[in-house]
C-alpha cells in the first residue's frame, strides 16, 4: 500500500503517541457489539453502515444516492460532514468510560477534493490526538474505487460527567 508523505508522518505521529496497541476502552470492542446505527438517527436516515474497526480507527460507508446528494447531483458535502462527525464523535466515545465521562463536538472542518455522483463513499477515522480535555480526530473520505473525496478533522471536548 503506498502512502503519503502526510500518511507516514500521522503513522510515525501515532506509533509514538499510541504504543499500547488498541485505544478503546472496551477492549473486546467489535462490530458485532456496537450493532447497527439507531433508527431515528441522522446516521440511519443517510444509510450510514459500518464497515470496519481495527485497534485505532473505525470505518463507516455512505450511499451517494438522493438523500445525500446536493441538487447537482453529487455528493452534499453537509453529508461528507455528517460522516465525519459520526466517525469523529464515535470514535472519541469509544476511548472514554461512557459511566464517567462523554466527548461533543467543539469543531469541525472538512476540504471537498473530489466529486462523486453514485456508488459509496468510506470515511476512515483515526485520532491525531488524545488528551484528558480533547481529542482530534482525522477523518479521510474516499470513493469506491479508493480516491480522496473529503479530508476533515474534528475536535472533540471531553467531559466529565
Amino acid at each position: 500500500m503506498c502512502h503519503n508523505f502526510y500518511q507516514l508522518r500521522y503513522l510515525t505521529e501515532l506509533k509514538i503517541e499510541n504504543s499500547m496497541g488498541v485505544i478503546w476502552f472496551d477492549k473486546e470492542l467489535s462490530i458485532e457489539k456496537i450493532g447497527v446505527l439507531k433508527d431515528y438517527t441522522l446516521g440511519h436516515h443517510l444509510g450510514f453502515e459500518w464497515v470496519e474497526l481495527g485497534p485505532d480507527f473505525l470505518k463507516m460507508s455512505m450511499p451517494v444516492d438522493n438523500r445525500t446528494k446536493q441538487p447537482f447531483g453529487i455528493l452534499h458535502g453537509g453529508a461528507s460532514c455528517a460522516l465525519a462527525e459520526t466517525l469523529g464523535s464515535l470514535g472519541a466515545y469509544f476511548t472514554l468510560d461512557g459511566t464517567k465521562e462523554s466527548a461533543v463536538g467543539l469543531d469541525i472542518n472538512a476540504n471537498h477534493v473530489r466529486p462523486v455522483r453514485e456508488g459509496k463513499v468510506i470515511g476512515t477515522a483515526r485520532p491525531m490526538h488524545m488528551g484528558r480535555s480533547t481529542q482530534v480526530w482525522e477523518i479521510l473520505i474516499h470513493e469506491e474505487a479508493g480516491k480522496l473525496v473529503c479530508i476533515s478533522r474534528i475536535t472533540m471536548a471531553i467531559l466529565k460527567m
